[in-house]
């Protein structure tokens, strides 16, 4: 059996929002990036699953335009690059369960989070 994960913001309204929605059971590991730093091996994981990872990247992030990174063109090891440099990069919440993952609060992925899990 694969680990269960939910990667997210602890002090995120939206996260938190979705994992009581989730209501996942205790065999999922709770994964706050703001005090637990996604490591490489974790991010290269996420890639295999999501194809991408730009599919991981947040254009949301204050830092995204702060950075002036919309000026730029990026390329995939930008994307990495930036989501291990600044957890606010990690698109959220990341759920990984069974070999599946979900990306994000869009609806379809929140649906796609309840399947997994």
């Amino acid at each position: 059996m694969t680990e269960k994960v939910i990667y997210h913001l602890g002090n995120c309204d939206t996260c938190r929002d979705i994992i009581k929605e989730l209501n996942p059971s205790s065999e999922v590991r709770m994964h706050d990036i703001k005090f637990d730093k996604i490591t490489e091996k974790q991010l290269d994981a996420m890639k295999a699953l999501a194809g991408s990872y730009e599919a991981l990247f947040s254009r949301r992030s204050m830092k995204y335009r702060a950075w002036e990174l919309n000026k730029k063109e990026l390329t995939e090891a930008d994307y990495k690059k930036y989501i291990l440099e600044e957890y606010t990069f990690l698109k959220r919440p990341v759920i990984v369960s069974n070999g599946k993952i979900a990306i994000g609060n869009a609806k379809a992925a929140v649906d796609l989070a309840k399947e997994i899990l």
